[in-house]
């Protein structure tokens, strides 16, 4: 016997009408994927703002086509999982098609949309108008194409040009971002003039909205209660795989997508930095480190780093010193963030670490971040090179500002990084997690 299921119980949200606060269907039987029941009410009790999706998904539309437009470019052609849902807020198994490129969107000059999906179902993206069409047939990559991936490449190289004849003004220049070697040489041979695809994007990305702002001040706080989860189960005993599960779980519950890195080691093992979670035990009075690198809710990254002493006695004073001269460093470098500050002298402004700790420094001082860590990546003087980041601060940028404090041949380090709001007028930082008490001195 079917059991007979009242729209109440399929709501979301029970205690809302049709609609959620961020515009979209309050049904759990809809396709589109979105914030869980848990997220909403921790927010709601928080007082944020939820975004409204249809402004922030037609805000990226009218931005990604005005860069298109300025750059005299016939189109835009994106087979990046993150481009693709920056274009159209469409997600289908992003990670697998990281490697197995089956999607592509191109966007032409006059704001038509179309996608290539898989088998070309369009169920995936019919809540979004923007998208125009939906195909298939960008399929080349071997394991599926084998050695029919130029046939395939041609087919889908014409329906390009068509597209681009149609929507583009037959302009021949296209910029293009991630495309397999067979779909290159097939868009060559119809004419095109391929241009980087990846600047636009990063370029269009790098500032963000209004509820693109509010979709990561809701991210951040889901982010930072799995971090809290986290840190309430972080225990001797456990290994580093057990305690780094935890984040995961509690993104997932809250409607997070995935967390990009595995980032999380414990007392030697945080030295040098860069190596991956493993079946290592946590012992008492040690250090625990860690770098979210977290897909969140709405698609978002937070990209926030804390070190923790996990202990029932003080940490070593080398660990404090350390610790604060890391917190001192991004909160130093962050002050530099405000419009109209060119990136080299963020570069060259920033706070000057101990000789100590200057061999296994962090590659970047900071980096743009939105659907993932994105463009740019600021370096320190001495990696400086000239011409790369010939830009200034915009309001609207988010960067991730952040620290590797290390000592070399030493048994710990120190990781920080907090993601940072340019305002009008100054910056704001969005992350509120605190720093740990022991490792500050502030607990004895």
């Amino acid at each position: 016997m079917t059991e007979n299921i009242t729209g109440y119980e399929r709501k979301i949200d029970p205690s809302r009408g049709d609609r959620l606060g961020d515009g979209t269907v309050n049904d759990s039987d809809r396709v589109e994927i979105g914030p869980t029941l848990l997220a909403l009410r921790e927010w709601e009790e928080a007082g944020l703002q939820l975004p409204d999706l249809k402004r922030m998904r037609e805000y990226r539309w009218r931005r990604l086509t005005a860069h298109i437009v300025s750059r005299d470019y016939g189109g835009l052609l994106v087979f990046d999982p993150l481009n693709i849902r920056y274009a159209t807020d469409t997600t289908n198994m992003q990670l697998w098609n990281t490697h197995n490129p089956f999607r592509a969107v191109l966007l032409c000059a006059d704001g038509y949309m179309v996608i290539w999906d898989f088998k070309g179902i369009s169920f995936l993206t019919e809540f979004n108008p923007l998208v125009r069409e939906t195909r298939d047939g960008a399929e080349m990559f071997y394991f599926f194409a084998g050695d029919s991936d130029e046939d395939i490449a041609h087919k889908f190289a014409a329906e390009i040009r068509e597209l681009i004849n149609l929507h583009g003004g037959g302009n021949n220049r296209l910029a293009v971002d991630k495309i397999l070697f067979s779909g290159l040489r097939a868009l060559e041979a119809v004419g095109f003039e391929i241009r980087n695809g990846e600047e636009v994007t990063e370029k269009a990305r790098s500032v963000k909205g209004p509820d693109e702002i509010l979709a990561m001040r809701c991210a951040s706080h889901a982010c930072e209660s799995a971090v809290y989860a986290m840190e309430q189960a972080a225990r001797p005993g456990l290994s580093e795989d057990e305690i780094w599960a935890v984040l995961h779980a509690e993104n997932i519950r809250r409607g997070g997508e995935w967390i990009e890195t595995r980032l999380l080691t414990t007392g030697p093992r945080t030295n040098p930095w860069f190596q991956e979670c493993g079946p290592r035990r946590l012992q008492n009075n040690e250090i625990l480190a860690f770098d979210t690198d977290l897909i969140g809710c709405y698609g978002i990254c937070v990209d926030i780093s804390r070190t923790w002493w996990i202990g029932d006695r003080p940490p070593r004073q080398d660990m404090i010193d350390a610790m604060l001269h890391g917190i001192e460093h991004i909160q130093s470098n962050m002050e530099n963030l405000r419009p109209g500050v060119h990136f080299d002298d963020l570069t060259f402004k920033t706070h000057q670490l101990l000789p100590i700790y200057q061999k296994q420094k962090y590659g970047v001082v900071m980096h743009g971040v939105g659907l993932c860590d994105e463009w740019p990546g600021i370096r320190y003087p001495d990696g400086f090179v000239p011409g790369m980041y010939d830009y200034c601060v915009e309001p609207g940028m988010v960067f991730c500002v952040e620290v590797l404090v290390s000592p070399e041949n030493g048994d710990f380090s120190i990781k920080l990084e907090d993601q940072v709001l340019v305002t009008e007028d100054g910056h704001e930082n969005l992350t509120e997690y605190p720093f740990d008490p022991w490792l500050t001195g502030q607990r004895h």
